[in-house]
């Protein structure tokens, strides 16, 4: 501010040589106060104001305005000012006369004015948040900074920290172009200024907005709060306002009146919120939104369902009924965590607008990325580019929104190209703000813990009768139409209370936010329970594999080393062979034929972690030219969307499943970088995708795709806790089934999601086929390889994939064991990369005739029937589950009771892998091998478990 200051006080002896200069002569001028009068440099025209004046304040605005001498000037004079440093009068320069002085110093003082009151302007929009009203309760300084910035005028004396006087409060000033506050007026009292300011950034709302480095976007925010009379309503505006207050707190006073002893985590304290998310869907209606979906933890949740969802009362009521009975299957959820969808009219705009409400567990935040990854694919499927049709909501929590990581790692994806949704309205609920008139829930008692707090809070009158109060006082409404507003929406809730009392049966369908039209039956079932083969013509196996290495662009650059891939994709393809990579390829060429959209998102995708996948080219001559293969395939194909991820995964696993949620027509893959990193979303998992059916009775088809494999690469880069989702997995251990014609279907429709470990790159691109032509949707968590991606044997033949072909839950044994069963002395089931070191090791040992080698290709649902037809194939055989991971980790807790139950307990199942541990690896590559060839001696050592019981 000093710094600030010494700009007109060098204006004055500059101006003077710069005037004279230009041959500008002076004139008398009074000032509107009542001070003497004063001799100011004219303009050459005689006008009557200070032309230096004019000049300054046009060079303010903009530099190019003024003659190029004005500009060096104020440029040379500014410069000077806020450098601090002096500039000694030249010894040349005559003596001045007083009245020349006096004018200069005249002139100083009004820029020195207009200046303060500019950083007067700017001290307001910076910090006048600190002094505003946002307290209702008044009892801020008990534990927050109370701190008044000195800069702010809060009391007359204040003025004198800008050198101004309670005299200068009538005077007028020029206002600058960043502010509002004038309106079409250019120029106000400094005493009108202030209360302006005061009047925006100093009442209920604090307005934080300075830090932001978009001049744009400040101006934009100034404008909307600045402008005289934005905060106006017109008396219908208003009367609308209070019959929504009506709704939110009468709806909360009746669910306080009929279950008074019922959690229904009510908005009592912030019954605003209704009006305020009502307004808000209004004017995104007005402004061309057709769609908005929600997301908002359980605090308000059953009265934003009633009044701004617009679910039916009786529907709300009845969930409070203990005797309900569930007709859906699954465990069901609390009312108060679950969701809706419902498309209606707007009243406002006389627009129809579809409102969904997200489902979402007590970790209140897991819902902002799948509100985001839900809003995306609507926009998607729209063709919704800048998100003008669909939008999102997000309410938060005040210690939530500032502690949990996920509504940050959500923010980082608002710029990604994929992963945008152009903007998202976020509602904070701060608890200090809108304060709570209970605790956590209905049966806390907060005056264990604070009793100041809430005795204040018991004196607060309520907001609808503060409103209330107002209007009537001003005559908006009359007390008789208040009372009938209310005595309206009590029926209303009386009327559906009485309704719901015949209601006896719980369907958690009526509640889904992601409603799938034209995919299940009227019951909401399954259409058929077949899948049908998954295998495609060779030549449309020809076409992917020719189109996947081939650049379709003309004139575009590749990398030396991605042509040697290329030509390695080619060569396959005339052999009739695929690999991991390719395989992929081909199942997700022939979905998108089919009309099936795919997306593949997480970090490093495009190119594959292990540098085999390569979706996206470079060109290595022109920056950011890419080409994407895959969308060059057919002339009316569904496009594919691959994309890098931000190093989130809770953000972005959230975010695909949300994605996942909007359409059964697409197939939404979530890779990790290493399996091992799917940790960090492991409230994704839990909350939403293991238990989401069960809770929601929300079908979803994500795919996980997570590399495992122990490569002697450390604890951290080697297993996808195969356990933990075996673990989550509901099929029965101890339940003999009943093989039916449709037995594989029908343990896929029952289990809660499908784990598989496949061995084969054509079982690879099954499995993803078969995702898309079940008739229903379940989570698929596939555990992918590393070493094989590369790995010579680990290639399958178009024979494996041509129609007529499909998913093989169980690869049994082809080689010389299977031709002589009987002669078969120990049969080993394993999954995944481990079959490859065991075939490997039989060899080397020449046991391919008494050792049979079967793989477990789909873990879970475990695929009794198969594993029962092999284990009667070699009745004299041991048998031995073999594993590379630790033994209690991987699958063998997992299939050991399966097995037994599939053997009526009279063989047993040997384990073979390594020892129990706490890491899932080590770090030392000597120790891996060590480990490795320790357990493979076992496996083909034909004597290890003689002496043994179980």
């Amino acid at each position: 501010m000093s710094q600030l200051r010494l700009l007109p006080s060098r204006l004055g002896v500059q101006a003077a040589r710069l005037l004279a200069a230009h041959d500008v002569p002076v004139f008398g001028w009074r000032s509107r106060s009542s001070g003497p009068p004063a001799t100011f440099p004219s303009s050459k025209g005689g006008g009557g104001s200070s032309y230096m004046e004019e000049m300054y304040f046009a060079w303010l605005e903009n530099p190019q305005s003024v003659h190029k001498s004005w500009d060096s000037f104020f440029r040379e004079a500014s410069e000077e000012a806020f450098s601090g440093s002096a500039q000694p009068r030249p010894p040349s320069v005559v003596h001045e006369s007083r009245s020349a002085v006096s004018s200069r110093t005249k002139t100083s003082k009004l820029v020195e004015d207009h200046l303060a009151v500019q950083s007067l302007i700017r001290a307001y929009q910076i910090r006048g948040h600190h002094v505003a009203q946002l307290d209702p309760l008044g009892i801020l300084d008990a534990d927050l900074d109370s701190f008044v910035p000195s800069d702010l005028i809060t009391t007359i004396d204040k003025l004198a920290f800008y050198d101004l006087q309670e005299a200068d409060l009538d005077k007028e000033f020029q206002l600058p172009t960043t502010t509002f506050i004038g309106g079409s007026e250019n120029t106000l009292s400094l005493r009108e200024i202030i209360r302006r300011l005061e009047n925006t950034y100093c009442q209920h709302i604090g307005l934080e907005f300075m830090f932001i480095n978009d001049v744009e976007q400040c101006q934009w925010i100034r404008q909307k709060f600045e402008t005289p009379g934005v905060m106006q309503f017109s008396s219908e505006e208003k009367r609308t306002l209070l019959a929504r207050l009506v709704r939110s707190m009468r709806f909360e006073d009746f669910l306080a009146r009929k279950w008074s002893s019922e959690k229904r985590f009510g908005l009592e304290g912030c019954e605003v919120m209704i009006p305020a998310l009502k307004t808000i869907i209004d004017k995104s209606s007005e402004m061309g939104i057709e769609n908005v979906i929600l997301g908002m933890p359980h605090r308000g949740r059953l009265n934003v369902l009633a009044n701004v969802i617009r679910k039916d009362l009786e529907q709300i009521f009845c969930q409070f009924d203990p005797k309900l009975e569930a007709a859906d299957e699954g465990s069901g959820d609390v009312k108060y965590h679950l969701g809706m969808y419902h498309e209606r009219i707007n009243r406002v705009t006389n627009r129809n607008i579809t409102l969904s409400l997200v489902a979402n567990p007590s970790h209140l935040e897991a819902v902002d990325p799948v509100v985001q990854g839900k809003t995306k694919a609507e926009q998607f499927y729209r063709g919704d580019a800048q998100g003008k049709k669909v939008m999102s909501i997000l309410v938060h929590g005040d210690a939530a929104f500032a502690g949990q990581g996920v509504v940050y790692e959500t923010f980082h994806l608002s710029d990604l190209p994929s992963y945008t949704t152009n903007g998202t309205v976020h509602v904070v609920v701060n608890n200090q703000v809108c304060y709570r008139r209970r605790g956590h829930n209905e049966m806390d008692e907060p005056m264990f813990t604070q009793p100041l707090m809430y005795k204040q809070i018991h004196r607060q009158v309520p907001v609808l009768k503060k409103y209330a109060d107002k209007l009537i006082a001003e005559g908006t409404v009359t007390l008789q139409e208040f009372e009938e507003e209310i005595a309206k929406y009590d029926r209303i809730c009386e009327e559906a209370y009485g309704r719901s009392k015949d209601k006896k049966i719980l369907h958690i369908k009526h509640w889904l936010d992601s409603p799938w039209p034209g995919f299940f039956n009227v019951d909401g079932e399954p259409k058929s329970m077949t899948c049908p083969a998954t295998g495609i013509p060779e030549d449309m196996l020809t076409h992917i594999g020719s189109v996947a290495s081939s650049v379709p662009l003309e004139d575009f650059k590749i990398h030396t080393g991605l042509s040697r891939i290329l030509r390695g994709r080619a060569d396959m393809t005339k052999n009739r062979t695929v690999d991991w990579a390719l395989a992929e390829y081909m199942a997700f060429g022939s979905l998108l034929k089919e009309g099936i959209h795919v997306r593949l998102s997480g970090q490093d995708v495009e190119r594959g972690t292990f540098s085999h996948r390569h979706h996206v080219l470079h060109d290595q001559e022109v920056d950011r030219r890419t080409c994407v293969p895959m969308n060059h395939l057919w002339p009316d194909q569904a496009p594919y969307t691959v994309c890098n991820s931000s190093l989130s995964e809770y953000g972005v696993l959230g975010f695909e499943l949300g994605y996942a949620m909007a359409s059964p027509n697409a197939l939404v893959l979530w890779e990790a970088q290493f399996g091992d990193f799917h940790n960090t979303a492991q409230c994704i998992i839990d909350q939403f995708i293991s238990t989401g059916q069960a809770k929601w009775v929300r079908h979803n088809g994500i795919v996980l795709l997570l590399p495992h494999g122990m490569e002697g690469m450390g604890p951290e880069h080697s297993s996808a806790r195969p356990e933990r989702f075996l673990q989550m997995s509901n099929d029965d251990s101890d339940a003999y089934p009943a093989f039916t014609k449709d037995f594989e279907v029908s343990q896929l429709y029952d289990c809660n999601w499908i784990v598989v470990n496949c061995s084969t790159p054509a079982n690879y691109f099954h499995v993803l086929r078969r995702q898309i032509l079940l008739p229903f949707r379940k989570p698929l968590i596939i555990f992918t390889p590393k070493s094989l991606l590369r790995h010579p044997e680990a290639k399958s033949s178009f024979d494996q994939m041509v129609s007529g072909t499909s998913f093989q839950r169980v690869i049994p044994e082809d080689g010389a064991a299977a031709r002589a069963p009987e002669q078969v002395q120990r049969l080993i089931f394993c999954t995944g990369k481990v079959y490859y070191d065991l075939v490997k090791e039989r060899s080397s040992q020449d046991l391919e005739e008494k050792v049979a080698i079967t793989r477990l290709e789909q873990i879970s649902p475990f695929p009794f029937d198969l594993i029962k037809q092999e284990a009667e194939k070699y009745p004299g055989a041991e048998l031995a589950w073999c594993q590379e991971e630790h033994k209690n980790m991987g699958y063998y807790d997992y299939i050991s009771p399966r097995f037994m139950t599939i053997l009526r307990r009279a063989r047993p199942i040997w384990y073979v892998g390594r020892d129990p541990a706490a890491a899932p690896a080590t770090g030392n590559r000597n120790t891996h091998l060590v480990s490795l060839k320790k357990f493979l001696d076992t496996a083909f050592n034909l004597q290890a478990f003689e002496g043994k019981t179980f």
